[in-house]
């Protein structure tokens, strides 16, 4: 007897050709509702009309501040099943979002469709799938030191006070310096964790505990 059960799969992807692709393989099933959004709030919506859902997501595309933000929206709809499907997809984000939950399957976009489709299926029977290449790099040992071991001890204050919103004319102000002074702190500081925005300062100061994660969880 053919299952003809309705399938809900929420593309949370904001690559359009990525997008149209899963929406054309999902859709070779006419049993399937597919169904896409742009941004987190959109994501959190749909997940509530469909709290079942198999929700493909790439994580490094879309709004979430961070992966405990994920988890959070993962927790706060239990029944729904996650694949992370992207070509960014870092060490310490698989291993926080793999350890920290067993609803997330990860793929790369780079990987055969063959795999690709592979974790669909397993998603939609609950079960999890990590493709060979994500089982790698989760395993493999640090080569490194830790990111925030090569700042300074001012350069980490610095780090903070930008993560809470302060101008460089304020930091300078409250640690009696110039601007010259931090705006060149800022400049180290970007260079050495390899980011560019102060938003991304936000993502790293909260991933290393260095300000409280429930100032930025409205």
């Amino acid at each position: 007897m053919t299952d003809t059960t309705m399938r809900h799969y929420i593309i949370a992807d904001n690559q359009e050709l990525t997008a149209f692709a899963l929406q054309s393989l999902l859709r070779q099933d006419e049993t399937n509702s597919v169904l896409r959004t742009s941004d987190k709030a959109g994501l959190i919506q749909l997940l509530k009309e469909h709290e079942d859902a198999v929700v493909i997501l790439d994580y490094t595309l879309f709004d979430f501040l961070d992966e405990d933000n994920l988890l959070i929206v993962s927790e706060r709809f239990a029944l729904a099943s996650w694949i992370l499907l992207s070509d960014d997809l870092n060490q310490a984000i698989l291993r926080k979002t793999v350890y920290a939950s067993h609803v997330f399957s990860v793929v790369f976009k780079s990987e055969p469709m063959s795999i690709i489709r592979e974790a669909i299926q397993a998603a939609t029977n609950r079960k999890r799938y990590i493709s060979q290449r994500a089982m790698e790099i989760i395993l493999t040992k640090e080569q490194q030191e830790e990111e925030h071991s090569v700042l300074t001890a001012t350069e980490i204050e610095i780090v903070k006070a930008i993560a809470l919103g302060k101008t460089t004319r304020e930091i300078a102000s409250d640690r009696f310096s110039s601007i010259h002074t931090i705006t060149t702190h800022r400049k180290n500081i970007f260079r050495k964790l390899g980011v560019n925005t102060a938003h991304e300062i936000v993502k790293y100061a909260l991933r290393a505990g260095w300000v409280d994660a429930s100032e930025f969880y409205i």
